[in-house]
């Protein structure tokens, strides 16, 4: 099985060693994308909300790359600083953003480098 990398100035350059997404098996892999801008890499956003929304939109730029949407994923993983305290205003912006029938998802409570939110997504390429 041939492995494709996804790379796109639309979200955030990776900070160490992995692509920002892999198309293998008809299947869309992004890598954990947290909410820095990709123009200046600049963390965006103080709260919670604030930076789920730019996660989302970071992951919006990789799907698009290798052809997909939110419509695609299937699954997502969420890491937080705070699930305790940030699980509610995490939960909100999401569901904004991601269209019914939601992906199954797995929350988690993680140490995160100076930011509130972490995702990463599996999707299904449309067919052609």
């Amino acid at each position: 099985m041939a492995k494709q990398p996804i790379t796109t100035d639309r979200a955030p350059s990776p900070a160490g060693g992995y692509s920002q997404g892999i198309v293998a098996g008809g299947m869309v892999y992004t890598a954990g994308l947290g909410p820095q801008d990709p123009a200046t890499g600049r963390i965006q956003g103080d709260t919670v909300e604030e930076q789920t929304a730019q996660v989302m939109r970071n992951l919006q730029a990789v799907l698009a790359e290798a052809g997909a949407g939110f419509e695609d994923v299937v699954k997502v993983t969420v890491h937080l600083e705070r699930l305790d305290r940030d699980f509610k205003g995490f939960d909100t912006t999401y569901r904004s953003m991601m269209p019914e029938p939601r992906p199954v998802r797995t929350t988690v409570g993680s140490t995160l480098a100076g930011i509130l939110v972490e995702i990463d997504v599996v999707a299904v390429l449309p067919q052609a």
